[in-house]
């Protein structure tokens, strides 16, 4: 049971600044370490271990959202038990080896192996520094402080893609691009050991001024309110999850369909970065856009953004296309992924709001495994155009059905 909050301790971005944006510059050695594999990875497994299932290329990115699915599931839990710090911090524990199995990996089921680790990461890890950001500023600037969290792990995730594919470019797939996950986890490991406070004296704070509850809810309550039972929470966690699901989709197939259709490495790399990187970017506008406007609306468009990048992609054998679809892609993204963060914190009590987050990411992050599987098997049977086109309509249609589910909470 959560006690009053210590003297001190003030709620807002102005007086948590020092924090605050420490926590961005972990989340960019974050998702630094998504952004190693997404150029390089797929093409280990078809070029260097000769893996012609495409089904099997991707079976890295299913262990990956597996094990982040059920470690996002988890962490609310932990995060609330022992704080938010000692989590951060395991979640670097078991990103730390990572690069180092990709680099010395002497068959794919090694690649498969550290993918799960880096799950275990992302969901302990990056789930803390959206929970801490949340937590620092209040419930006033909740698109603000997700809106900043998701552009630094995503810029980075662009970044580090375009400078692994322009170093595999020049010196092989492996070790050198994957040099820059080493440096990441260390870093990343240091300044959460060193540096970052705990952020559960805030969450006191927000809750002396929040109406109580008249009993607590279950995990099982929550779990099932976020799901399910909850309008808003049920359109944000399936919106989640089909956002990741065609992100799964282009993490795993994208380089495979780019290079079947002639382009280089450098060039796969180009596509590859932009979308997260435009993602990332635009979220430090559409997050506060979603505090100003609703989360509905961005919502909704961004879904169908991402849907016509998806066609684009999916329709077209041009690089100049390519890149507006990855442009598309990244600004659909942009538009959806603070939103629906800010959407379940309005939701969700505060006493509960960390195990509803932890929810939704669970869902929200599946979608990685069901897309990457989804779409390597329609690849395998019909296609790389065939299950692009099928993920695209998938994701039209979760737009439309947050249209019809959910209410403006936002304004």
């Amino acid at each position: 049971m959560l006690s009053a909050a210590a003297p001190g301790v003030a709620l807002g971005l102005r007086a948590n600044w020092k924090q605050f944006a420490l926590l961005v510059l972990i989340n960019a050695f974050v998702g630094g370490m998504v952004g190693i594999e997404r150029t390089v990875v797929p093409l280990i497994g078809a070029e260097e271990f000769g893996v012609a299932s495409t089904t099997l290329v991707v079976s890295f990115i299913v262990s990956f959202g597996v094990v982040k699915a059920c470690a996002n599931l988890v962490s609310g839990q932990l995060a609330d038990r022992w704080g938010r710090k000692r989590v951060l911090i395991l979640g670097w524990l078991f990103g730390l080896p990572v690069p180092f199995i990709i680099i010395w990996a002497p068959s794919w089921g090694w690649i498969v192996a550290a993918n799960a680790l880096l799950g275990i990461n992302q969901g302990l890890a990056w789930s803390m520094t959206v929970i801490m950001k949340v937590d620092l500023v209040g419930p006033k600037s909740r698109g603000l402080a997700v809106g900043l969290n998701e552009f630094a792990g995503y810029l980075a995730v662009g970044v580090t893609a375009f400078l692994t594919g322009y170093l595999a470019s020049r010196y092989g797939l492996r070790p050198v691009p994957i040099y820059l996950g080493v440096g990441y986890a260390i870093l990343g490991a240091a300044l959460s050991i060193l540096l970052v406070r705990d952020t559960r004296e805030h969450v006191r704070l927000e809750l002396s001024n929040h109406a109580k509850q008249a009993s607590p809810l279950s995990f099982r309550e929550i779990f099932m309110l976020t799901s399910l039972r909850d309008r808003n929470l049920f359109a944000a966690s399936q919106a989640g999850l089909v956002n990741n699901l065609n992100d799964g989709m282009s993490w795993g197939l994208f380089p495979l369909f780019f290079l079947a259709n002639g382009l280089g490495v450098e060039r796969i790399g180009i596509l590859k970065a932009v979308y997260p990187a435009v993602w990332g970017v635009f979220q430090v506008a559409t997050g506060p856009l979603s505090d100003r406007w609703g989360r509905k609306g961005l919502i909704v468009a961004g879904m169908w953004v991402q849907a016509a990048g998806l066609l684009t992609t999916a329709m077209t054998r041009d690089f100049g296309w390519w890149l507006l679809a990855s442009l598309l892609l990244g600004l659909g993204t942009a538009m959806v992924y603070p939103s629906l963060i800010a959407a379940v914190s309005d939701a969700s009590h505060p006493s509960w709001r960390a195990r509803s987050l932890s929810v939704y990411r669970f869902w929200r992050d599946l979608g990685y495994a069901l897309g990457a599987l989804s779409a390597g098997l329609i690849a395998d049977f019909f296609g790389f155009v065939a299950a692009i086109a099928a993920i695209a309509a998938l994701t039209f249609l979760s737009g439309a059905i947050v249209a019809v589910t959910m209410r403006e909470t936002g304004r």
